[in-house]
């Protein structure tokens, strides 16, 4: 197995590890809908990390072991700061998971690309409004209202 494979499958645990005391931290804050969203979201990361520690155990390597505590940019106070730290976690998770679909072994690289797809989906979830069709795009012009031309009379 090539050792920088390896490196590349612990940094991705490493990013689930994070994500996971974060999302349980979030699960706590939050209620409803959102609380939902984000538990689902900390049982996405949780399968993700188990599946790297098997990859990783598999080709001979030591998986990285999670720390005791995270530091997070900012600890939310309230449910719109919940959900913009849980799209910056998944974004960081999508990066981590990038450097991954640079593996030598094409399985791992499917595996990150789908991965990606699945923290970038979750992140879109967690904003307030969806994204324009097609970001960095001009707006459509403003469509001018019909015109009525007025009957004039002996018409």
């Amino acid at each position: 197995m090539n050792a920088g494979d390896i490196e590349k499958l612990r940094r991705a645990l490493a990013a689930e590890h994070a994500a996971l005391f974060a999302f349980g931290l979030l699960g706590a804050r939050t209620s409803g809908s959102l609380r939902d969203r984000m538990t689902a979201a900390f049982d996405a990361h949780r399968v993700h990390r188990d599946q790297l520690r098997g990859y990783i155990i598999s080709r001979g390597g030591e998986p990285a072991e999670p720390d005791a505590s995270y530091a997070l940019p900012f600890v939310p106070s309230d449910d719109a700061q919940a959900a913009k730290l849980a799209v910056h976690l998944e974004n960081g998770v999508t990066a981590a998971y990038l450097e991954l679909a640079a593996a030598q072994d094409d399985a791992l690289r499917r595996y990150a690309a789908l991965a990606m797809q699945k923290a970038v989906t979750r992140s879109y979830a967690f904003r307030p409004a969806q994204p324009p069709a097609f970001p960095g795009m001009p707006p459509p012009p403003a469509t001018p209202p019909p015109s009525s031309s007025p009957v004039q009379d002996g018409e």
